[in-house]
């Protein structure tokens, strides 16, 4: 599974990975890992602290996901949701064991651990900024939006831009400087 660019393609994609990984397909569990492990990892060693536990947790994660994705319903959650909530609790769990060995902090440390991705009222509002600016862009002349494309997301300077399109830097600096406030006036609306 590719990462994406796009969230709704990305969640599409993982939902199908896990549809695929409860009907036994190897590969499909390869995809999520491969898409997820990062997160996830993070998740447990925030909770556990230690490396090697968070590890040790990953692996169980991922075996509960092999067992248990026939249980992952697309409507109820997403499935980063999903896949975080059993990495979560599976740290949760480890930590209640190992604080009942006399080995680490008490369980109630990790729910003071900050989460530093979005919750969910800010994916949701960062999406819908995010659709606003690509429709005000959509609404600009090709010119002006395909610059401020390149300079604002792209990294180019007005200089390589000027100089890519052919044009005086000027001129490329007039097209921008209008562009952004046509833009500006669009999300304002």
């Amino acid at each position: 599974m590719v990462q994406d660019s796009d969230p709704e393609k990305a969640r599409a994609s993982l939902s199908a990975a896990l549809q695929r990984v409860a009907l036994g397909e190897k590969q499909a569990l390869e995809s999520v890992y491969d898409a997820t492990s990062s997160k996830l990892y993070g998740i447990c060693l925030r909770i556990l602290r230690d490396r090697q536990e968070a590890e040790d947790v990953l692996q169980d994660v991922y075996l509960g996901v092999w067992r248990r994705a026939g249980s992952f319903d697309p409507e109820r959650a997403s499935p980063i949701t999903w896949l975080a909530t059993l990495a979560r609790n599976r740290a949760i769990d480890r930590l209640r064991s190992l604080r009942r060995a006399g080995r680490t902090d008490p369980v109630e440390a990790a729910f003071d651990l900050p989460d530093p991705s979005p919750d969910a009222l800010a994916a949701l509002e960062q999406r819908d900024d995010s659709r606003r600016l690509a429709g005000c862009l959509g609404e600009l002349e090709q010119r002006a939006s395909a610059a401020i494309r390149a300079a604002f997301f792209g990294g180019f300077t007005y200089s390589e831009l000027a100089e890519r399109s052919g044009v005086p830097l000027g001129t490329m600096k007039s097209w921008i400087r209008r562009g952004l406030e046509k833009l500006k006036d669009c999300l304002q609306r």
